[in-house]
């Protein structure tokens, strides 16, 4: 088994719990998640992420969708939590992005949220910042429900990639 796995399955519910919103912002999937220890492989881990990223609903998926930084958007004070580390690591691409893409990049980011009431999510990584740019240009034309699914989809590939970095510690 893998020992951070091993570690977690017997972690107190609130560590357990800050480990998984570390991997994804929807409290309701972190406490589900805890509460389904013991899992043993990671395989298991996988398929109960699917199951209970499945059961939530848009409440949920906005909370996720919350804790994520805008695409190219550049913080001014550091966050070094894993959550932040890995959203850096995500968009790295962002960082030598042309100011101009970074700029249509911004000007998506506020019109996609003003379009859907939540923050564009894209699985960003191995995605250049053109790519992400096209993607939220093709985006920006789907409807409300479209959107919102394909965001939860998006959302649902992140927290996988998470739990790999999560487990890889």
């Amino acid at each position: 088994m893998n020992p951070i796995l091993s570690k977690w399955n017997r972690a107190e519910n609130i560590e357990a719990v800050a480990a998984m919103l570390a991997c994804c912002g929807a409290r309701s999937w972190a406490e589900g998640m805890a509460a389904a220890r013991p899992i043993y492989s990671e395989d298991e881990l996988a398929a109960t992420a699917n199951r209970i990223w499945a059961s939530m609903d848009e409440v949920d998926w906005l909370e996720a969708f919350a804790c994520h930084p805008r695409i190219g958007a550049r913080k001014a004070e550091p966050d070094q939590s894993a959550s932040a580390r890995w959203s850096q690591q995500e968009q790295a691409s962002t960082a030598c992005a042309e100011i101009a893409v970074l700029d249509r990049l911004a000007d998506g980011n506020r019109r996609y949220e003003e379009r859907n009431g939540f923050t564009y999510i894209v699985c960003a990584t191995g995605k250049s910042a053109e790519e992400m740019l096209e993607i939220l240009t093709r985006r920006l034309a789907s409807d409300h429900a479209e959107e919102l699914q394909e965001a939860a989809e998006q959302q649902r590939q992140i927290l996988h990639i998470r739990l790999r970095k999560w487990l890889n510690g």
